[in-house]
């Protein structure tokens, strides 16, 4: 089947508005924030409405051996979603359906172009919660955090995507539709094809329905903020709340150049002192005397670790606040230039390890690096800046985007916790899971993709 006979049978398909060739448009849809990712040029950039509709590019596309890139909002950070030239990207933001919402079970059935935070209110509305809350919550979509088995800041009590995920409905590469997983709260029956799907970025089939289950809403969260003059006393303390057991919803920690950024963004003062090299924010959203008496808790370990100041507020608008501070460091470091953030993930008692080898990398490459993390898990996101004119500072940051994940590797990390492997984290992928695990990747993407038809080239490749 020639290019054009495939545009046409799309076009018949799905109606030509829904398939969008020209160049300009096209290339909007190419890439997503990672700048460091290659992308490609598509051949066209098509919009289902409906599964039957993305059945209906699978199967078109598989019969003219055209790669299919399927693709959400586009707030990725791997390059998993970007082009390649040649390929059809499936874009599934009109599936935006919030399908059921089933509060005596406590689940709910949604589309994949539903927006985090959207379906987040929805279920609030029932007395409802869906834990995951990636930073871009209030834009990214639940397919691609599905795609990415994104985290968040709320990971350390309630868990990643996946945790959250009862079942599936996947496009496979023949245009079949692959129903995966339960609505039940127990269920063993047959290998575990949901959590398979989940974090696969795209490689293995199209999502285009999620079963997903909800907790009781939280209560409002109390919140605490902690200063520490040296990085290893935050660190310290970070290991003292695992040891004790305590599961705050919300760990979280900014290093001295992070906190310096959001100050100067908010046009607010912290507290934490000129002297302050990490701060803690946490949260318990426990309620009431109990959210106070967790925090209480936390406030004693702060100080025996030797924080210069702690303070803990159950006011929910101080809280946004402080919170706030941890939420915009991105936006706040654009005013020093382009960044370009890192993932990677150590053990919990490694943090300041990692936050001290940042700094060595700073100053071996002269560009700065702010480092804010969930402190929780142990999920850091060093951020490099530089300037956006310069192709001796781009070569620089990307130098210390790969000396960050050598660091992480060397502390006991992985070299992603949450925003995936995509197209700039290959090689690192094989380091981590050897040849053996990269046998078996290729061996599930040969059964399931035989004719490499989703995303080829993303995560690793079927050749090397």
């Amino acid at each position: 089947m020639s290019n054009e006979a495939l545009l046409q049978r799309l076009r018949d398909e799905l109606g030509k508005e829904a398939v969008l060739t020209d160049a300009d448009v096209t290339a909007s849809y190419s890439r997503d924030m990672m700048p460091l990712a290659p992308s490609g040029k598509p051949l066209a950039v098509v919009l289902p409405a409906d599964t039957v509709g993305v059945q209906a590019v699978v199967k078109a596309c598989a019969e003219a051996k055209v790669p299919v890139v399927p693709r959400g909002a586009g707030s990725g950070l791997s390059g998993a979603a970007n082009a390649i030239d040649g390929c059809v990207v499936l874009v599934l933001t009109k599936l935006d359906q919030v399908v059921e919402i089933d509060p005596g079970n406590r689940l709910a059935v949604v589309q994949p172009g539903v927006v985090n935070l959207d379906f987040r209110t929805a279920v609030e509305k029932h007395g409802l919660f869906y834990p995951p809350d990636p930073s871009s919550y209030d834009w990214c979509t639940i397919g691609g955090n599905l795609s990415t088995n994104a985290g968040g800041l709320c990971c350390v009590k309630y868990g990643v995507t996946t945790d959250s995920v009862l079942g599936l409905e996947v496009v496979l590469a023949d245009g079949s539709l692959l129903k995966t997983g339960r609505r039940t709260v127990k269920g063993v029956a047959g290998y575990d094809l949901t959590k398979l799907f989940i974090g696969s970025e795209g490689t293995l089939g199209v999502i285009t329905q999620a079963t997903v289950a909800l907790r009781p809403l939280p209560q409002a969260p109390a919140t605490l903020v902690a200063g520490f003059s040296t990085t290893e006393a935050a660190g310290e303390a970070v290991a003292r709340v695992v040891r004790e057991g305590l599961v705050p919803s919300l760990l979280e920690i900014m290093d001295a150049a992070s906190i310096k950024a959001s100050e100067t963004y908010l046009k607010t003062d912290l507290g934490a002192g000129s002297d302050c090299q990490a701060l803690l924010l946490a949260q318990s959203d426990v309620g009431g005397e109990a959210a106070l008496r967790e925090l209480a808790v936390l406030e004693r370990i702060c100080a025996d670790c030797g924080a210069d100041l702690v303070y803990a507020t159950d006011d929910l608008e101080e809280g946004k606040m402080l919170l706030q501070a941890r939420r915009v460091v991105l936006t706040a470091l654009e005013t020093y230039g382009i960044w370009l953030t890192d993932d990677v993930s150590v053990p919990r008692t490694r943090i300041a390890e990692l936050i001290r080898g940042c700094e060595q990398v700073s100053e071996k490459v002269g560009l700065k690096i702010a480092v804010v993390g969930h402190a929780g898990d142990g999920n850091m996101h060093p951020t490099i800046v530089y300037a956006p004119d310069s192709e001796d500072e781009f070569t620089r940051a990307r130098q210390a985007f790969d000396d960050i994940l050598e660091i992480g590797l060397s502390l006991g990390g992985t070299v992603t916790g949450e925003h995936g492997v995509g197209k700039i984290k290959r090689d690192w992928l094989a380091r981590e899971i050897g040849p053996v695990g990269m046998r078996v990747h290729r061996q599930i993407k040969q059964a399931l993709d035989p004719e490499n038809v989703f995303n080829p080239g993303s995560m690793f490749s079927m050749t090397d």
